[in-house]
Formats: C-alpha cells, structure tokens, sequence
C-alpha cells in the first residue's frame, strides 16, 4: 500500500531561510494552547502566530514574499507581546486584557532574525515589531 501525500506552496516555502531583515507580515492566526506539562512548573498557555511575509519594510523587495512565520507568545512572560500591540496602536496598560486574536488580518513589521535549531538554520522572531512605514511598499522582483 502506498501512501501518497502532496504539498501546498506554503508547505514548500516553510522551511526556506530568510536573510535577517524587517518585514511586512500580514498576521493570519494566532491561537491558544496549554504549553507542554511539566509536574515541577505552573501550568501555562502558549499563543503561537503565524505570519506570511509580504515584502521587505525596509527596501520594499518581494524576494521572501509568501514565507510562512511563525513565533509564540506564551502566559509567563506576557511582556514580550507588548511590542507586539503597540505596533497595532494600543496602549497597553496594566491589568487590562488585550484580545490577541484581533491581530489576525492585520499587517505589522517584524524583525525576523535567523538561529541555529538541531544543527539547521532556522528564522526566528526576537520579539521586535514596529508600526509598518507607509513609504514602504512592495516593490516587484
């Protein structure tokens, strides 16, 4: 028996390496999980997010355009997604509750940096995120 499979773009485009750069990320999900148990920690929530690159939000270049990103955002250290609002224009304050979902759609930029993950180059999101500039727009390759 055979078990065929078959891959969308996305699926190919997952994988690839982008240059370190600011970019133009439209925001197509965020979820909510329970992080992975451990008996000897506190129970928490994971938000990952998951972007598609739109172009450069420095130089306007498409060469990475479609690239699936994806970060995470977890309950214990909630600070990390200030930034991440603010670039939408909230004012974050303390002891209010923000709705991350109402991201989704949404485009911001996003400093996308590359690490090293099981001996392979992966891209990373530090958690550096800005207004988009409106001087910036994609530019054709």
């Amino acid at each position: 028996m055979s078990t065929a499979v078959s891959y969308s773009e996305r699926d190919l485009l997952r994988g690839r390496t982008v240059t370190p750069a600011w970019y133009r990320i439209r925001i197509d999900s965020v979820g909510e999980a329970p992080a992975k148990a451990d008996p000897n920690k506190t129970p928490s929530t994971n938000y990952p997010v998951e972007g598609t690159i739109l172009f450069d939000g420095e130089t306007g270049s498409t060469e990475f355009a479609n690239t699936p990103i994806d970060w995470n955002f977890n309950s214990k250290a909630m600070g990390f997604s200030v930034g991440f609002l603010q670039a939408f224009g909230v004012d974050v304050k303390a002891g209010v509750r923000y709705d991350l979902k109402s991201a989704e759609g949404k485009e911001l930029d996003v400093f996308v940096e590359n690490d090293t993950y099981q001996g392979r180059t992966v891209n990373r999101v530090n958690h550096k995120y800005r207004t988009p500039r409106a001087e910036v727009t994609a530019v054709s390759q």
